[in-house]
């Protein structure tokens, strides 16, 4: 397919998928334009890249259908300044969604074919504000940073205790929360002494393993 195609094919998820549905940050819906999202999917699904749904990348996991990602990263209200955690760099597809739109994104996976698969993507494309790492999303960045914002790309059924202290104050956290049958997308503002939490929509994630707390606690 001649890259004039694809271009077209990226213009109609905007207006159809992104669009129609609320998506309205014109940052974002610039970067989708931008994105070749079908390099990030296997070559057996290349001709659904730019479907409603979410595809498998193996290993049992998946490339979130293109508005999930595009509503997980307006709610973190980001801006050009900011430095991001992602927990399930997958494909990488969300990955670059976010560093078109941030400073720095760090991004963990626990399998390494896919991380490695995800950082030669995302080089050959010419990102150079990425930091990968291969381990337990759980345990969050080894170094001491705070995050402006987590975006966590697989299911738990409590917030992950190491993660949300590495967020700073004010910093926001998205996830799904639930079930590994269903979840709940869920954005969570820390602050001072408490945080909020804003429940969003219902949606189906593979499982994060989780080490964490309830609102509850």
């Amino acid at each position: 397919m001649m890259e004039k195609e694809w271009e077209k094919l990226r213009f109609e998820m905007v207006e159809r998928q992104l669009k129609r549905r609320g998506i309205s940050d014109e940052h974002i819906l610039d970067t989708f334009l931008k994105v070749p999202r079908h390099l990030f999917v296997e070559k057996e699904f290349l001709a659904e890249a730019y479907y409603d749904y979410p595809l498998g990348i193996g290993y049992g996991q998946t490339i979130s259908q293109p508005y999930m990602v595009a509503l997980m990263t307006q709610e973190l209200h980001l801006d050009k300044e900011n430095c991001v955690l992602e927990i399930g760099t997958g494909s990488g597809y969300q990955t670059a969604i976010l560093a078109d739109l941030v400073a720095s994104v760090y991004t963990i996976e626990r399998i390494l074919p896919l991380l490695n698969k995800a950082k030669d993507r995302l080089t050959k494309l010419g990102y150079n504000n990425i930091y990968y790492a291969c381990k337990d999303g759980n345990d969050g960045w080894d170094e001491d940073i705070q995050f402006d914002a987590i975006l966590i790309a697989a299911a738990t059924n409590s917030i992950p205790k190491q993660l949300f202290q590495q967020l700073k104050i004010g910093g926001k956290m998205i996830l799904p929360l639930g079930s590994n049958l269903f979840q709940r997308l869920t954005l969570i503002e820390k602050k001072e002494k408490r945080y909020e939490i804003k429940p969003l929509c219902g949606c189906r994630f593979v499982p994060l393993i989780s080490r964490g707390f309830t609102n509850e606690e």
